[in-house]
């Protein structure tokens, strides 16, 4: 039972991954499929840690730097919005 759902998380990991790398357009929609690859990540940790009977130290650090990650891009979208208007990446270039 515990191996349908490590595999169902590594699914949700490569598809989180496919729909990173294809939203592109926008700086809200790749800092959405960060976090979704962050929580499917999160999910096969802690499911490999309950199989494998290991400490969850390492799942509380783990985060809590994915609540790091996620509040810097949130403030780095803020700060991009303010200065050029919206979270377009053909937009970026009037920044250089």
């Amino acid at each position: 039972m515990i191996e349908v759902l490590i595999y169902s998380t590594l699914l949700g990991i490569l598809l989180s991954l496919f729909s990173f790398l294809n939203l592109e357009f926008h700086l809200l929609n790749l800092l959405l499929g960060l976090e979704f690859l962050m929580l499917n990540l999160y999910m096969y940790m802690y499911m490999n840690f309950i199989f494998f009977d290991y400490q969850m130290y390492f799942i509380m650090i783990f985060l809590t730097m994915m609540v790091c990650e996620s509040v810097l891009g949130l403030s780095i979208l803020v700060s991009i919005i303010r200065v050029v208007g919206s979270d377009n990446f053909q937009s970026f270039s009037l920044m250089l």
